[in-house]
Parts: C-alpha cells; structure tokens; sequence
C-alpha cells in the first residue's frame, strides 16, 4: 500500500480495478451484505454457505469454510464455477489467504490523496450479485478517480469473468477500444 499511496500518477495507461475498494475507505455495510446474502437464500447451498461464512467472519479460515462459503461469489454454482472456486486452492495456501492484509499499512486518506494523481482512465468493475464489491461501493469510489468508468455485469457475482466471459470480454473490450 505505501508504493500504491505514494503513486505520483505517471506510467500507467490503463488499469482495471474491481476489488480493494477498502483500501481508499469505500465499503459496504455489513446491512448490504446481509441483504445480497439473503438474496440467495432459495439455492438449496445456501444454508451450508451462509453457516461457513459466518465462520469466517467470525475468524475462522479454515478450508473447509473457505470452501463451502464459495457459492456466494458466483452467479451460478455450476461445474465451471466450482472448477474455479478450487483451482490452486490448497491447505498450503492457508498462510497466504491469513497473511493476505497482515501487516498493511493501509491508509484510505493517503490512497484517496494518491488516486487525485492518477491520470490514466480506470474501469471499475462489478457484478450485480457481488456480496463483498456491491455494486453500490463500486459507484461509491467512481468520484475518487479523475476518470473512472462503472460497469455493472448484469447475472454476475465476484467472478463475473467466470459467471458469463463472453458478457464479461464484450465490455473489457468496449472499455479498451
């Protein structure tokens, strides 16, 4: 985060951002998290997802809750989604997903001051289904960036690349075009 608060803006022509909002202070609410989680509730995984979350959120980072909360991050929890869910995914990978912020300096002031920097044109991207980057956050942190593009992907979650790729490829596309 220090090299990402110190950017002096030069460098960079384009960048696709669609995660880490919290680093610039932008975050759902815990009540907007609930509400996308329950949109869910009809999906006969849900029951075993949602009790793996809550794991989770309450510091739990086992695999075994790491991989029965992974439906929630996808539109679809098909053969292709749960390919994806697991792939590399491993016990070893553990000190890697608890390490993941530990230590980080993070400093949403100082990322916001850097953002007013950045002069490259940025994508923010998200899916409609999205529990942990809602859509709202996304357009939340537009206003932080001197030209920052939204786009939603209608039927998508976390991974909207996986949810529907040609949907996804039309509009990387259409952004870098």
């Amino acid at each position: 985060m220090a090299s990402f608060a110190s950017y002096d803006g030069t460098e960079i022509g384009y960048r696709v951002l669609g995660d880490g909002l919290a680093a610039v202070g932008v975050e759902g609410t815990e009540e907007e998290l609930r509400s996308a989680l329950a949109r869910r509730s009809a999906e006969p995984w849900y029951p075993v997802a949602l009790a793996a979350l809550e794991r989770i959120f309450a510091g739990e980072m086992s695999m075994e809750a790491f991989r029965a909360s992974r439906p929630f991050y996808y539109a679809h929890w098909d053969e292709a989604a749960q390919a994806h869910a697991t792939a590399g995914v491993s016990q070893r990978h553990q000190a890697a997903r608890e390490g993941f912020f530990a230590g980080a300096a993070i400093d949403p002031p100082a990322a916001r001051a850097a953002l007013t920097k950045l002069t490259a044109p940025v994508l923010l991207y998200a899916g409609d289904q999205d529990p942990t980057v809602p859509p709202a956050a996304v357009r939340e942190a537009a206003p932080l960036f001197n030209d920052a593009t939204v786009v939603v992907q209608p039927g998508a979650a976390h991974f909207p690349w996986v949810d529907d790729p040609a949907a996804f490829a039309v509009a990387i596309s259409a952004y870098l075009s």
